[in-house]
């Protein structure tokens, strides 16, 4: 490393010098413009973080239609509202591990069947209010109650009860599951006063932002909360806005123009374009997260198993992870697990790109209608050329599919979990159980394929209550298998997070757990002096 780069670089953190100029010392120096970019990030986190100044995010993923109850929250921006004026009880961290949050420590009896949470005290809401046991016990209340449509309701549905024991919240699960703390990362779980049974839409939390301004669809804005308990970990820039900017073209115009300086979801098609705008750095990481075309299985005509398989075998996978997402991402496998999670099993054999199955299933599942697919590039960065492929594939193998493009606005509350087929994403899950209660169980409401298999179930429960890591690799390998061949997830590609920074952004870190740094990259990045 050149001494007289790290030290201007060390300039350049403390406000010292331009980033213009240690560019250009940089490039007479030959050092390429994305090492520069590397070394100038890497001295902002070893500065430490800057605060103060509006830090704007332009987003995808945002509708008229958008609610401020954590419980709702099933696109991008309700995502990066929840984490930035809420708080769970523990955080996943890029490694893996949890780091306790709202709760300081937690320990289960030996059948992981109770649990118990010491919650942290001194934490204040928005509101004043101090936060206690009580708040958490009813926020996990709410989110399991009979009448929810929260978007943790699957992952909820093992625990008996809930309730306060002094300074600790305990837990009683209907059969051990091991995983429970990571369960209740989930962002839909902000813990909110009173459990937000009164005001579930108020957004009053105990996260870095206090909102003060909520225009749906438009813009999100908070305000840095005075008396967030954690003020050197989160909540550096003075002011948060999240801008919805569901076009792509638009996205990227507003981070080169500077009108935000972070944006999610870059096309991969663009992204040497992007690179080489000044001050521009692209950021990418490879985890969880998938794209999907998904049939309802309880939906004519895709209630018939043929027709899923011939549509499976119809998919040219490696076609679309090359033409869609440009090597930013890996080949899918009809299963939401990949390697990813620590009890993934690599030998469930991968599903081939083969017309004479498709044609063969096709036949043979007695149907010769038009499939209609309904898709919008807010699915996903390249949806659109995505269906086109699948539908291009299918009519080879005598498929029909005719394809309608949707509007953005609206779509994940009109077409997600609402339409028999349809293009869509998943950002993944903390664990395999919560990816499959979330998006699998019969139960779930969430199940966006209405894939309803007792059987399924059952296995899930199964792998929940076993703590022999052996025998719960060996129940998830089943489980994968048959998702594989009955479902009806299309699951062609997982996709990697490909984020676009402006010059003045500091603080980011490669995080695996979904997009814009797990959600946080927000509420902990911050601008340079």
């Amino acid at each position: 490393m050149d001494p007289e780069l790290s030290a201007m670089a060390a300039d350049v953190a403390c406000g010292r010098q331009s980033r213009r100029h240690f560019l250009g010392r940089a490039a007479a120096l030959g050092v390429t413009a994305a090492a520069a970019q590397a070394w100038l990030a890497g001295a902002a986190r070893a500065a430490g973080p800057v605060k103060g100044g509006t830090l704007r995010i332009g987003s995808s993923g945002g509708a008229a239609t958008d609610s401020l109850d954590p419980a709702r929250a099933s696109s991008q921006v309700p995502y990066f509202m929840n984490r930035a004026w809420g708080e769970e009880l523990n955080r996943l961290m890029p490694n893996g591990d949890l780091e306790p949050k709202l709760a300081t420590e937690w320990d289960s009896s030996a059948d992981a069947r109770v649990w118990t949470f010491r919650i942290r005290k001194g934490v204040q809401f928005h509101n004043g209010k101090e936060m206690t046991p009580d708040d958490v016990v009813a926020t996990i209340e709410r989110h399991m109650g009979p009448d929810t449509k929260s978007g943790a309701l699957g992952v909820l549905r093992g625990i008996d009860g809930v309730k306060r024991n002094g300074d600790t919240v305990v837990v009683t699960l209907r059969q051990g599951n091991a995983d429970l703390p990571y369960l209740l990362n989930d962002y839909h779980l902000v813990i909110q006063p009173g459990g937000g049974k009164d005001a579930p839409a108020a957004a009053i939390g105990t996260g870095p932002y206090r909102m003060t301004a909520f225009e749906p669809g438009v813009r999100w804005v908070g305000q840095r909360f005075a008396n967030y308990w954690a003020p050197t970990q989160r909540g550096h820039a003075e002011t948060l806005e999240i801008i919805v900017l569901n076009d792509n073209t638009a996205r990227m115009a507003a981070l080169q123009s500077g009108r935000v300086h972070i944006i999610n979801r870059v096309d991969p098609k663009v992204v040497e374009m992007l690179k080489r705008a000044p001050g521009v750095r692209i950021e990418s990481a490879a985890g969880k997260g998938y794209y999907c075309f998904l049939a309802h299985c309880n939906s004519a005509p895709f209630d018939n198993l043929d027709l899923r398989l011939a549509m499976k075998y119809a998919m040219d996978r490696a076609d679309m992870v090359d033409k869609v997402l440009r090597g930013f991402g890996s080949i899918g496998n009809d299963q939401p697990i990949n390697s990813s999670y620590p009890l993934f099993s690599p030998d469930v054999p991968q599903r081939p790109f083969d017309l004479d199955k498709a044609a063969f299933h096709y036949r043979k599942s007695g149907y010769s209608g038009t499939l209609l697919l309904r898709t919008s590039d807010v699915a996903f960065p390249g949806a659109n050329d995505a269906a086109q492929l699948f539908a291009n594939t299918a009519a080879r193998a005598g498929m029909k599919i005719e394809l309608r493009r949707e509007p953005a606005d609206g779509y994940w509350t009109a077409v997600w979990n609402k339409q028999p087929f349809c293009t869509a994403y998943w950002g993944g899950r903390a664990t395999q159980d919560q990816m499959y209660s979330t998006a699998f169980i019969s139960g779930a409401d969430w199940n966006d394929s209405r894939y309803f298999n007792p059987r399924l179930d059952q296995m899930v429960m199964a792998a929940r209550a076993e703590l022999n890591s052996a025998r719960r690799r060996q129940i998830y390998r089943d489980i994968a298998v048959l998702v594989n061949e009955e479902s009806g997830a299309i699951i062609p590609m997982f996709n990697d997070s490909i984020a676009g920074l402006g010059p003045k952004v500091g603080g980011w870190v490669k995080n695996p757990n979904g997009e814009l740094m797990g959600g946080f990259g927000p509420s902990e990045c911050w601008l340079e002096a």
